[in-house]
């Protein structure tokens, strides 16, 4: 995958890409789907409570286990993810994803979609507030 090509032309082994960084809630790019990235991150601790007001959002658990907490009309709830499990959080829900012993994850969203979405809290230190990386970055 390059600048002229965001689409790579091989496979692309997924325990390899997340092999090459360690930045927690850092998503890169693997791959393009149409107008949508395939994103890997890893994830431990809290991310910030955050809601994309335009997009779904996609999510799968390639290792660990992945905690989301959602807040819809008025009630807070959390869903627990093992391994292999997916969810989709609907646009416009506040949802803040969380993985107290550490996970691997699998995004699919529009490209250019904020990692933090369009209204958030205050984001902390070591969540990034990235539109992805480049896998080879």
């Amino acid at each position: 995958m390059n600048a002229k090509n965001p689409v790579p032309s091989t496979p692309v082994a997924l325990a390899e890409a997340l092999a090459t960084f360690d930045e927690l809630w850092s998503p890169r790019i693997v791959t393009r789907v149409n107008d949508y990235d395939v994103r890997v991150a890893k994830v431990a601790g809290e991310h910030v409570w955050h809601a994309h007001d335009h997009t779904d959002e996609f999510f799968l658990v390639l290792d660990g286990e992945l905690r989301i907490s959602l807040r819809e009309n008025g009630v807070e709830r959390t869903v627990s993810l093992p391994r292999g499990s997916v969810l989709t959080v609907p646009r416009g829900v506040e949802h803040r994803p969380s993985a107290p012993s550490g996970a691997t994850i699998l995004l699919f969203e529009p490209t250019g979609t904020l990692s933090v979405g369009d209204r958030h809290d205050e984001i902390p230190g070591h969540v990034d507030a990235t539109t992805g990386h480049a896998l080879d970055a």
